[in-house]
């Protein structure tokens, strides 16, 4: 009997590792594209499925010329042209690792962008994605245009920005966290440390938890006018990435435990109570990253005030189990 316990822990320890990392990945490769164009929503379909995602486009001409927001796909190559007629092009020129397709971005202020999860998706956590700065968007910051300011101003110590923020949402209500990157920050006492991005950089998603959709609008400091932002609200993304299975958090809590841990939630210690002489334990974060590794005794004191707010799996073992438990972090 204690031969198959310890197998189901196994198991169970194995399936943890396979559905925290069961991941699909949108590289928009599907999206057929002869050399050097983009797809901009003219065929109306209203947005453009990759992996187990939807990203929402809105395509217009009843102003009496072509308007879109949302997001375009393209493998356009520009990244030198300056302004609106470059719009689709990524300032890195390729997607992620020498990839052809990619995504492009543009916040309209009154329909702010969203991309719908599907499929085994839908519901659960991210992961993230690449994201770099459009060519359009960062020579008008770094040179300045007739609509808009260049970023630092004439001496370098202007505290400029320019800001993505994403917003989760799961059935039809709005997640605790969201995410602010700066596409550009300018806000350093020393200017030296002023940037614009400009390679694909991974923006980690993992904080708003589990949605059915994401939401993306755009901000800066640039608003002289009155009219909203003035510098262009692009940006570019690839290899958005989806976590498609469920962790199995539930399962293992209702596993025969012949251990208590508490407080759970925890901030700054742990206290574990075995029925067993406990010879090991170890922290895990959701991906699968070993966290912390002690030995410790029952009762004893175990400080987790390294670890940042969260959720994590806790592992014990001892001379015949291993097993596994949540473990949150306030």
């Amino acid at each position: 009997m204690k031969k198959i316990y310890i197998n189901m822990i196994a198991i169970a320890g194995i399936l943890l590792c396979l559905n925290s990392n069961a991941q699909t990945v949108s590289t928009f490769e599907n999206i057929n594209l002869t050399t050097d164009t983009f797809k901009n929503g003219s065929d109306w379909t209203g947005g453009f499925t990759s992996g187990n995602a939807t990203f929402a486009n809105h395509y217009d001409t009843s102003f009496g010329y072509i308007s879109w927001d949302g997001f375009s796909i393209s493998n356009k190559r520009d990244t030198v042209s300056q302004g609106f007629t470059n719009q689709y092009s990524a300032i890195t020129g390729k997607g992620v690792n020498n990839s052809a397709n990619y995504a492009v971005g543009y916040y309209n202020q009154y329909s702010p962008m969203k991309v719908l999860l599907t499929g085994a998706a839908k519901g659960k956590q991210l992961s993230g994605f690449y994201i770099t700065n459009s060519t359009y968007a960062y020579y008008s910051m770094k040179n300045g245009s007739a609509f808009n300011k260049k970023f630092g101003g004439l001496t370098g110590n202007d505290p400029d920005w320019f800001m993505l923020k994403i917003k989760g949402y799961k059935n039809g209500s709005l997640t605790p966290d969201s995410i602010n990157f700066y596409l550009a920050d300018f806000r350093f006492t020393d200017n030296s440390k002023d940037y614009f991005v400009k390679q694909w950089t991974w923006l980690d998603l993992t904080k708003i938890g589990n949605v059915d959709s994401i939401e993306f609008t755009m901000s800066s400091n640039d608003t002289a006018g009155g009219y909203g932002m003035n510098n262009p609200a692009y940006f570019c993304m690839d290899n958005f990435t989806t976590r498609d299975l469920n962790t199995g958090i539930d399962e293992l809590d209702k596993t025969n435990s012949t251990f208590i841990v508490y407080p759970n939630p925890a901030k700054d210690f742990i206290i574990i109570e075995s029925e067993n002489v406990i010879s090991e334990i170890s922290i895990f974060d959701l991906k699968g990253k070993e966290m912390m590794k002690q030995n410790v005794m029952s009762g004893e004191n175990i400080s987790v005030s390294t670890l940042s707010k969260g959720l994590y799996f806790l592992q014990i073992k001892n001379e015949s189990t291993i097993q596994i438990k949540k473990l949150i972090i306030e």
